[in-house]
């Protein structure tokens, strides 16, 4: 069956943006609501706290993981109820080969931003999300700007840099009380969940951030302004980049970590 990427993109958002029910937050660091109302945005709330537990140590790895499945099946049969969000492999396999679905998460950049040689910054292995003492991983590719001076402006054009959504989704959770000193290792930190690919996108390192828990946002969009916000992020000898990360969730519920190299090399530029 041949898919309708436009149309088909077009009423998924309208649909998001009806079950997200127009929720629109001021604040990133305090959700307020009724956690008692089955909705998306409950969710969010529920995703912001459990994530920010984590990174407290203040919930067990174990117990991590099985809040963390729950608030992810609940997502995805939220979504899944509507018939415009493909539950078929085939049909989301058929979507990420269009070369249409992706937006290349930099303005003003192209593929050649991607650190290393290929792709090779990505280390998937020993990834572990629900135990922040795990250490040594990356399955993220870092993609850098042109910012000798280090004051995250763009050498060329004197302007902070436009980080951009790579696809459609529900914005999760973010972090903008990141400040020098702070131990937070993501900085400034973004989750997108999108609901046709049952996964989620982690955009760190910001500085200015410009979405809200529960809303829905449009592949390309503007999310935020790149930054050095972060543990090591901050420190002189890591030039300013994008940390992206994709973790794709699996029938039980959890996140497996898949490298985005193959995805950013189809992805539509933004001037």
């Amino acid at each position: 069956m041949k898919i309708d990427i436009i149309s088909f993109m077009r009423i998924a958002g309208v649909i998001a943006a009806v079950l997200v029910g127009g929720i629109n937050v001021a604040s990133s660091q305090v959700l307020t609501g009724n956690p008692s109302e089955p909705t998306l945005y409950n969710y969010c709330q529920q995703y912001q706290t459990l994530y920010t537990k984590i990174r407290e140590q203040s919930v067990t790895p174990d117990s991590a993981r099985l809040e963390f499945s729950r608030i992810m099946k609940g997502l995805q049969e939220r979504f899944r109820s509507s018939e415009t969000i493909p539950s078929d492999s085939l049909q989301r396999d058929s979507l990420r080969r269009t070369g249409t679905y992706f937006s290349f998460p930099i303005r003003g950049y192209s593929t050649s931003a991607i650190g290393g040689s290929r792709g090779e910054g990505y280390r998937g292995n020993g990834f572990d999300l629900f135990d922040y003492t795990v250490r040594g991983s990356h399955p993220a590719q870092d993609i850098f700007i042109v910012d000798r001076n280090q004051d995250t402006n763009d050498d060329r054009t004197k302007k902070p840099v436009d980080i951009l959504a790579m696809t459609s989704g529900l914005v999760l959770a973010i972090e903008t009380d990141w400040h020098p000193g702070s131990d937070y290792r993501g900085g400034n930190w973004i989750w997108v969940y999108d609901p046709i690919l049952n996964g989620l996108f982690y955009y760190a390192h910001n500085n200015q951030v410009d979405v809200s828990p529960g809303q829905w946002v449009h592949a390309g969009q503007k999310l935020a302004e790149m930054g050095r916000s972060g543990f090591n992020a901050y420190k002189s000898r890591s030039p300013t980049h994008l940390h992206l990360m994709y973790l794709q969730i699996q029938p039980n519920g959890l996140p497996q970590p898949l490298n985005t190299y193959q995805w950013l090399l189809t992805a539509k530029l933004a001037k």
